[in-house]
């Protein structure tokens, strides 16, 4: 499994889905990756692979040192989300495992200026630099970010896409569930297939 660079668009022609500019944990959550004929993306599956993704989008400086353990850890918290996402969507209760797993990473990262002291300076306060903890940092980013979309206005307009055998999540826009033109294509043209095929032939 080898994890590609993401420019906007995977495979030349799947853009972000709906919602995953607004939220970082949504695009999270997508970037593991099913295509069609049985093929697998996975922009987390290597060091350097997550190293790019969280680069890009302000999560980790470029000399970050990803290692596979970092990576490991990304690629555990993006599971955690999505069987979150799925239990939001089908109204079940949420999974323990993946409740504790997101409240742990929530907690990885000082969301308040803690009380430090220095003989030269003595008593101040200061948060951590994202520098000195870079994955703590984007794992409590993204664990926030998904706790705000899990809880906020726009869960209930939460959805999978209808596109067999995609398996990203997108924010409905009216009746849409699909999270790009080629998956609606794709869903349309099965559609119409499965209509031909249940047409009795004369």
């Amino acid at each position: 499994m080898r994890a590609m660079r993401e420019t906007g668009a995977v495979d030349g022609a799947l853009p972000p889905a709906p919602g995953a500019d607004q939220y970082p944990a949504l695009d999270f959550a997508n970037s593991a990756i099913a295509l069609p004929g049985g093929h697998y993306m996975d922009f987390l599956g290597t060091p350097r692979g997550a190293g790019q993704w969280l680069e890009e989008r302000g999560l980790a400086p470029a000399d970050a040192g990803i290692r596979e353990m970092c990576a490991a850890q990304l690629r555990s918290l993006r599971e955690q989300i999505r069987a979150l996402l799925a239990a939001r969507l089908d109204g079940a209760p949420a999974p323990t495992g993946a409740l504790a797993a997101v409240n742990d990473a929530l907690t990885r990262a000082p969301a308040a200026a803690l009380l430090h002291w220095d003989a030269g300076r003595g008593l101040y306060r200061a948060t951590a630099h994202p520098v000195d903890q870079i994955l703590d940092h984007a794992l409590a980013n993204l664990a926030t970010n998904a706790a705000e979309l899990l809880t906020g206005p726009d869960a209930d307009r939460l959805t999978a896409c209808g596109s067999p055998p995609c398996n990203r999540y997108l924010l409905r826009h009216g009746r849409r569930h699909w999270c790009s033109t080629r998956c609606g294509d794709r869903a349309r043209a099965a559609r119409a297939y499965a209509r031909r095929a249940a047409t009795p032939q004369p």
